[in-house]
């Protein structure tokens, strides 16, 4: 499965996380683990690999997808910047040797939780200069990251729009910030959901959408995970999961012979309303 940009661009439908569990601060030196799970994931059917500079992985990534003997072209890979957004030219500089790479699918502003007193450049200039690295060649596509309406608001009028906004996105949290599903899908800004698989997680657990999400796998003959993946799609919304199992890798990708009615997805959306659950950044919003 894939959805398309703006631009024309097609992102493979599930995409593969670097980060969260591979995250890894200061420690120059290669991890295996990150690299065999990265390989793993190519050779069973992955084609969009999701990295950023804070997650300590990107000279993972690219030695995982050199090692995967996969063409670079058919490979989506997308890069973060931040803490370095000072000089966003020098970070992804830095970001391209890491990773072994000419060029980046998508490259996203990590966070709008930095202005010119904290870091010395304003989301608008970052912005301004992505562009300019676009223009030359050097990322196809650009973006943003946990952006709310009011941070998008600030990019309405650049000459280079939005392509995407990766938020947390799940049923337990169907909008990351007030309104933010709704504005982008309604001004065309692709969403892309971390964390998908939120309501799995043990201090998640027990809670209304269980006996929901259950009673579909039985139906179709599926895990949660599946069900909620699909339902993330299906709300129009690219899912970033990650995992060192190959079996969990397979069936993270097995999402096509199964579609859910609307019903259901509009059952799961009313279960997952009826519990908040925030992975990230809750001392940054407002519950």
């Amino acid at each position: 499965m894939t959805f398309t940009l703006p631009s024309g661009a097609t992102v493979p439908v599930p995409g593969f996380g670097t980060g969260t569990k591979w995250y890894k601060s200061g420690d120059p030196s290669i991890d295996r683990n990150v690299v065999d799970a990265i390989v793993s994931g190519l050779k069973v059917g992955y084609r969009h690999i999701d990295c950023a500079e804070v997650y300590g992985t990107e000279a993972e990534t690219g030695l995982a997808i050199k090692e995967s003997g996969i063409p670079r072209d058919q490979i989506f890979v997308t890069g973060k910047i931040l803490p370095k957004i000072a000089n966003p030219r020098a970070a992804l500089e830095e970001t391209l040797k890491l990773m072994q790479l000419d060029y980046l699918d998508l490259y996203l502003i990590h966070a709008p939780f930095f202005d010119e007193k904290s870091h010395g450049i304003s989301i608008e200039k970052a912005w301004e200069i992505l562009s300019e690295l676009k223009g030359e060649g050097k990322i196809r596509d650009i973006g943003v990251s946990n952006f709310s309406v009011a941070d998008l608001e600030r990019l309405k009028d650049a000459k280079e729009k939005v392509a995407v906004n990766q938020i947390e996105f799940n049923p337990y949290l169907q909008n990351q910030t007030p309104g933010i599903v709704d504005y982008c899908q309604k001004k065309g800004i692709i969403l892309e959901a971390y964390t998908p698989l939120g309501p799995l997680v043990p201090a998640a657990k027990g809670g209304p959408l269980d006996p929901v999400v259950n009673k579909l796998a039985a139906k179709y003959g599926r895990d949660a995970g599946q069900i909620i993946l699909k339902w993330v799609i299906q709300r129009g919304i690219v899912p970033i999961t990650t995992s060192a199992k190959v079996e969990r890798q397979k069936t993270n990708l097995d999402l096509d012979a199964f579609t859910l009615t609307s019903e259901e997805v509009k059952e799961i959306d009313e279960a997952g309303s009826k519990k908040h659950f925030r992975s990230y950044w809750a001392h940054k919003y407002i519950p």
